[in-house]
């Protein structure tokens, strides 16, 4: 089997890789338990040092790796950079963090000395996404080897170039050789790989149905594993918002990456009071959005990663406008080559319909309305997801106690809901468990060691 890496600008094939053998397979799980072995034991500041230069490639190349997300899956060229220059961010962070989140903690108990130390576990699985190809990677693999595991990649299937370049940035930077490798495989390999047992952890970044999967195995086996899944975020609009401030934040928050974000805005929640200035405002904003070339410096929107994903948006889009949903703007998919969706508004969006209940992957808006905060805060609730959420209010006070009724991993309250290296980042329900990011993340695939000591 071979792994396709496919321009959605154009819908030509740039290249063809071939998958790894069961052989190849073997070797690479062999060199990372190897590697281990040795990377345990280098100290916090020799880990650090190539941490950094992996930060300083990102940038010294940031137009190259910027070009290989954009051939691959379609984002925006100015997305791009700054997706190169946030995994940068995030290699600096635990460089220069990680030796104090994972400092001994001396316990005063009965015995002479008593401490909790942060420990390694080994050989770390990430099944990783194409839509943030490189940030998923590097907020995994940063805090990571920060902690003395190395990395096993299987990124998804169709952005290979992308899954190579990481390994790459990783050699070059001076990791020992084994510290971090890309498996190039299927998903049906996936399996064996979790229940080897030079493998200790897993993480996944990706579906509900996919990260179920990878939950079974890994509770079969007793591994741990962290599980960032979809959202269906909600963009909740109070009777005192800034609808000029929200309006603009909130195309952003709906169609960055084209709309292809789990944490982007979907559900745009209007009490009546501002539904009409809401959605007249927003409209209008949406429509004046650049749709084109994502190599293009002023393309705002570029191009779904793959034809299926856009047939499978459409087909949400239009089942809602069976059940009910009013289209105020776009809808259909754009003609010419690749795989681009017109920004599309729709409004009188009801429980049940596709937009509200399931996640949409594309540049889709789904307007729900109101009938007071109170309703607002129990539609915010009706969905099985529960990664993020935006919320808007001049009322600081207001809206922070707003804030403690809606079920999700984050709030930002008048902002876009963004992952930051300082904050710990992840969702509750079925979006997942476990949190990347910040302190909490790095500790997740420790071993917290008891240490208890009589004199």
């Amino acid at each position: 089997m071979a792994l396709q890496s496919v321009n959605p600008a154009t819908g030509r094939m740039v290249k063809q890789y071939d998958e790894h053998t069961n052989a190849e397979i073997e070797a690479t799980l062999e060199s990372a338990s190897r590697s281990f072995e040795q990377w345990r034991n280098f100290s916090f500041d020799d880990r650090s040092h190539s941490m950094m230069k992996a930060a300083d490639i990102l940038r010294d190349n940031q137009d190259r790796w910027a070009e290989i997300m954009v051939r691959e899956m379609g984002k925006p060229i100015s997305e791009a950079r700054a997706e190169a220059e946030k995994c940068a961010w995030v290699c600096e962070y635990y460089a220069h963090n990680a030796k104090e989140f994972l400092r001994s903690e001396e316990v005063e108990t009965d015995a002479s000395k008593s401490m909790v130390r942060y420990e390694p576990l080994g050989p770390v699985l990430a099944v990783m996404p194409w839509n943030f190809p490189f940030w998923q990677v590097f907020r995994f693999a940063a805090p990571g080897l920060m902690a003395g595991n190395v990395g096993l990649l299987k990124h998804a299937s169709n952005v290979p170039e992308c899954a190579l370049a990481i390994e790459e940035i990783f050699s070059e930077a001076g990791f020992p050789e084994g510290t971090f490798q890309t498996l190039l495989i299927g998903s049906g390999k996936v399996e064996s790989i979790i229940r080897d047992e030079r493998v200790k952890a897993v993480t996944l970044t990706g579906s509900e149905i996919a990260g179920k999967k990878v939950a079974e195995v890994a509770g079969n086996v007793l591994k741990k594993s962290v599980l960032e899944l979809g959202g269906s975020d909600p963009f909740i609009i109070l009777d005192d918002a800034d609808i000029d401030q929200a309006t603009d934040v909130g195309v952003t928050a709906r169609c960055i990456n084209s709309g292809q974000s789990c944490i982007a805005a979907k559900r745009f929640i209007v009490v009546q009071s501002k539904l009409g200035e809401f959605t007249q405002k927003y409209v209008d904003k949406m429509r004046d959005l650049q749709v084109g070339d994502p190599m293009n410096e002023s393309t705002q929107v570029g191009p779904l990663a793959r034809e299926d994903l856009r047939d499978d948006l459409h087909d949400q889009v239009q089942q809602s406008i069976m059940d009910g949903a009013d289209r105020l703007l776009g809808g259909n998919p754009m003609d010419g080559k690749g795989y681009f969706y017109e920004p599309t508004v729709l409004t009188n969006v009801q429980k049940g319909m596709a937009v509200y209940e399931e996640e949409t992957f594309g540049p889709v808006a789904a307007i729900v309305p109101a009938e007071s905060e109170e309703d607002a805060i129990f539609i915010a609730n009706d969905t099985k997801f529960g990664l993020g959420a935006s919320l808007w209010s001049r009322d600081t006070d207001r809206a922070e106690q707003v804030s403690r009724k809606i079920d999700v991993g984050s709030v930002f309250i008048n902002g876009l809901v963004k992952s930051d290296p300082r904050l710990p980042f992840g969702g509750v329900k079925q979006s997942g468990f476990g949190r990347e990011l910040s302190y909490h993340g790095i500790r997740e695939f420790v071993n917290i060691k008891t240490v208890w000591i009589s004199e």
